[in-house]
């Protein structure tokens, strides 16, 4: 909650220094600068460079700041580290109470520490020492060294002076007490703001992971295999999807016997996602290159059948009629009136689709794969490899965002007009 709210700062802060400052200061002379109404008009919306920066450089930020990161600057409080102390008191059974301290070394995980030295103190309940992990807690059996145990009936009743029971929990100094159930003492001590490298490991540790991925490889083949081989299932799967959906929406847009033969058994696949289809492509397919492509291939043979047959529908009726009124054939409105008018939906769900489809590769990738990227990231998560994971879905994203960026290079090539009426 406290990122989204530092998120939602950031972008706040950054809209309005940029809007109210920068642009002040810009002067705006192409195509764009020159319309006199651009709310609405999708040629005038263009990616704004400088808030593209600022998003990436944010994400990057917090992600350091809050997982302790040395490439950045400013950090978010971070765990306890040092050497902790509370007092309990013990109540005999008779009633007489007696305060004994314990003594904890927190240290970062990982590290070799002595515990404290201390001495046992007078009375019934003596001090006690412990050491423990920087975001873990230790169960301490206080009475292990008391003269009065638990099994004689004593109990603890205070923490630092607070009050307790069975289940009750204090904030100390340094961290939390927790009374269990069987009246033993947990310690844990403060975690502070930032993860733990095991749950989201900083920006270095995912940077030396892919070169240490690179020159050794995982699980038998190098990071580029594996890339490769992800790569080559989603070209593929999504080369089939589109050669059958495109075709197959042109149909379902210009004919309604077309149209009304396929229209169920689109509509009722469209809402299945692809992984509920694992199992049943593993029994036709079995677990080879072939299934893992046919999963892929519904993945987006259904998003591209749908933008055709959108593309198609959204024609304006008065070109077909100009076409018409000048004499063209149904062969010549395909070519010169539908598809072009078309292209700029069936880009926008070749997109979708390809995104999908990445989506899907790991799922995939899961059915006795070898090799690849989402089987690199499913090993690396049953053994809590959090950098492998994340670096996987890291170079997944790249690598998509790479061919989003072509694929919307070919589309201002392809279909210069789009947004333009």
């Amino acid at each position: 909650m406290i990122i989204l709210i530092i998120y939602i700062a950031i972008f706040a802060g950054s809209f309005f220094a940029i809007r109210f400052g920068v642009r002040k200061f810009r002067q705006m002379k192409d195509f764009t600068s020159l319309k006199t109404v651009t709310f609405g008009d999708e040629s005038a919306v263009r990616p704004d460079r400088w808030a593209s920066v600022i998003s990436v450089v944010t994400i990057f930020l917090l992600w350091g700041a809050f997982t302790g990161s040395k490439w950045v600057p400013i950090h978010a409080p971070g765990p306890f580290v040092g050497d902790a102390e509370f007092t309990y008191t013990l109540e005999a059974p008779d009633g007489a109470r007696d305060d004994a301290t314990v003594f904890v070394r927190v240290f970062k995980v990982g590290e070799q520490v002595e515990p404290p030295e201390v001495e046992p103190g007078e009375g019934f309940a003596k001090n006690d020492v412990s050491t423990v992990g920087a975001w873990r807690s230790d169960l301490i059996l206080m009475d292990k060294n008391d003269e009065i145990t638990r099994d004689d009936g004593a109990r603890v009743v205070a923490i630092d002076g607070q009050p307790v029971s069975a289940g009750d929990t204090v904030s100390v100094a340094s961290g939390k007490v927790t009374i269990t159930s069987k009246g033993s003492i947990n310690f844990s001590p403060a975690g502070g703001m930032q993860m733990e490298p095991i749950w989201l490991p900083p920006p270095e540790a995912v940077v030396d992971r892919v070169g240490e991925i690179a020159s050794a490889g995982y699980q038998n083949f190098t990071l580029w295999e594996h890339l490769y081989w992800s790569l080559y299932r989603v070209i593929v799967g999504f080369f089939f999807g589109a050669l059958v959906g495109i075709p197959l929406g042109y149909a379902m847009g210009l004919s309604d016997w077309f149209r009304g033969w396929f229209d169920p058994i689109v509509e009722f696949m469209r809402p299945v996602p692809p992984l509920a289809l694992i199992p049943l492509v593993i029994i036709w397919a079995g677990i080879g290159e072939t299934g893992k492509i046919i999963l892929l291939f519904l993945a987006a043979l259904w998003i591209m059948t749908i933008s055709a047959r959108a593309g198609v529908s959204g024609v304006a009726i008065s070109k077909v009629h100009a076409a018409y009124s000048l004499g063209a054939s149904k062969w010549q409105l395909m070519r010169h009136v539908i598809v072009p008018n078309s292209l700029p939906e069936i880009f926008t769900g070749a997109r979708v689709a390809m995104g999908v489809c990445w989506g899907t590769v790991v799922a995939a990738e899961l059915v006795a794969a070898e090799k690849g990227a989402g089987m690199m990231i499913m090993v690396a998560s049953r053994f809590q490899l959090t950098d492998i994971v994340i670096m996987g879905i890291i170079l997944i994203g790249i690598i998509g965002y790479g061919i989003d960026i072509l694929m919307r290079k070919a589309e201002t090539w392809l279909v210069p007009w789009k947004g333009r009426g």
